[in-house]
């Protein structure tokens, strides 16, 4: 991952208000931050300001069946996620709902959220999250 730093500059992630913001620039999945876990694996492309926002976080996850990345819970950021492949449910604000590749979720911010893969299969989603 430091490699990859090193040859992004602007587009390397970071938590640092010191950083510039994200630049124009095009990523592969090699050279993300990768992790792998019990609930399967996941990839944050993102963690920076942009021009027009103080935070911009984008990522992916691929959940084993039975597996949620992490349970129901909120953020200061809205949030657009969408089912990539895989069968699984949302839920949002407490109301669950039966989603499959192509289903699509925005939350607002400090809204309640949440996702488990209901199917055989893994599912994959990505997701965005942004504040002003």
């Amino acid at each position: 991952m430091l490699q990859a730093a090193a040859l992004l500059g602007p587009l390397a992630l970071s938590t640092s208000a010191a950083v510039p913001p994200i630049a124009d620039g095009i990523l592969s999945r090699a050279q993300v931050q990768h992790s792998v876990g019990d609930y399967g694996e996941s990839w944050i492309y993102f963690r920076r300001s942009t021009a027009e926002l103080s935070s911009l976080v984008a990522g992916s996850y691929r959940l084993k069946p039975g597996m949620a990345p992490h349970p129901p819970h909120s953020h200061p950021e809205e949030e657009l996620l969408i089912i990539a492949e895989g069968t699984g449910e949302l839920s949002l604000e407490g109301k669950p709902t039966q989603v499959a590749q192509g289903s699509m979720m925005f939350c607002a911010a400090d809204h309640t959220h949440g996702l488990v893969n209901t199917g055989q299969t893994p599912l994959t989603f990505y997701y965005w999250k942004w504040r002003k």
